[in-house]
């Protein structure tokens, strides 16, 4: 898989470039190598993530962990790993959701600071109970903390598929704009907090995201 690294002034611009974008071993250690090389560098940073294609991520690699329970308990572990991660990264971190955004890949973009959506296609979807696959209260947290509570339990109870003015209303996303400008606003929003104290940043994510950390198993200092 690839998950390129480029630089619009101070932004990082993360790519995530492997088809459905699948969460795997695989893409969320390359994420987290990409992550560590970020938080090495000193100075004004934000970060953006974003898919290519029809996809943002849409989930659980479940060809892979679906029939395995130990690795399936072992992927779920990792996300909670990495929701933590981006929760608590120390610089302001923008989704530009290009396409469809799916269960674990919707989970992912809960962690992100913020969240750009494109308008004309593509959806936002926690879809387990079209699958058969419940959420733990763990990942439920991450729903809870970074969504309204009846947003949150409207996506977990009816896996309905938000477009974007829909997830907008629902504060599940905090911009909608055309297909070719969802990278160009995200890249906009992460340079204006970009000089931002990221020692500051980092210690209110602590403050705001202490307790769902714990509740995930990662607490944070």
């Amino acid at each position: 898989m690839e998950l390129s690294l480029d630089y619009d002034g101070p932004v990082a611009v993360l790519t995530w470039r492997d088809g459905e974008n699948r969460i795997n071993d695989e893409s969320l250690g390359a994420l987290h190598a990409r992550l560590d090389e970020l938080e090495a560098r000193s100075g004004p940073l934000g970060v953006v993530l974003t898919g290519e294609g029809k996809f943002f991520s849409n989930g659980l690699d479940l060809a892979r962990y679906g029939t395995d329970p130990a690795g399936l308990g072992h992927i779920l572990t990792e996300l909670h790993r990495m929701v933590v991660r981006l929760l608590t990264f120390p610089a302001y971190t923008v989704g530009a959701l290009n396409g469809h955004t799916f269960a674990g890949g919707a989970l992912l973009s809960c962690a992100l600071d913020y969240r750009v959506m494109r308008e004309d296609r593509g959806f936002w979807c926690m879809n387990e109970a079209d699958i058969g696959l419940a959420l733990d209260a763990k990942l439920a947290a991450i729903l809870f903390n970074r969504l309204p509570r009846a947003t949150a339990i409207d996506a977990m109870l009816t896996a309905r598929r938000f477009d974007a003015p829909t997830a907008l209303h629902a504060g599940i996303v905090e911009a909608i704009v055309p297909e070719g400008a969802v990278l160009e606003r995200a890249v906009a929003v992460a340079a204006a907090i970009a000089d931002k104290d990221r020692g500051v940043i980092a210690h209110h994510k602590r403050l705001a995201y202490g307790e769902v950390a714990a509740t995930l198993g990662f607490p944070v200092a």
